[in-house]
């Protein structure tokens, strides 16, 4: 049996880590997938999910389009909204003008 993960140290090492976990993706593989060089895409992805370096912007735009999901879902600090974030992702249109419909409904803007 592999050798568990450490904790992520950082919110957005964290939210990382469980996209990736979640897509079924290596380290390396996410790395590769968005640009970085083979050699070093494991051990940069790592210090990325341990909170060592955080990744410029463009990066993180790059991973999220490469786990399919929102950037915003790396920095979200609340765990009950980055789900929805990634439900909301996971529902064709029809559907999100429906959750936007019921989500205006509940706050009393409708």
């Amino acid at each position: 049996m592999g050798k568990a993960s450490p904790p992520a140290k950082s919110l957005f090492g964290r939210r990382l880590r469980e996209a990736r976990l979640r897509a079924g993706l290596a380290q390396d593989k996410l790395g590769v997938m968005i640009g970085l060089d083979e050699g070093s895409s494991s051990a940069r992805m790592s210090r990325y999910e341990n909170g060592v370096h955080e990744p410029p912007f463009v990066w993180v735009e790059k991973m999220a389009e490469a786990l399919g999901i929102p950037a915003a879902y790396f920095y979200c600090g609340d765990d009950r909204l980055a789900e929805i974030m990634l439900a909301y992702t996971a529902l064709p249109e029809k559907k999100r003008k429906s959750l936007h419909a019921y989500a205006n409904e509940l706050i009393g803007n409708v």
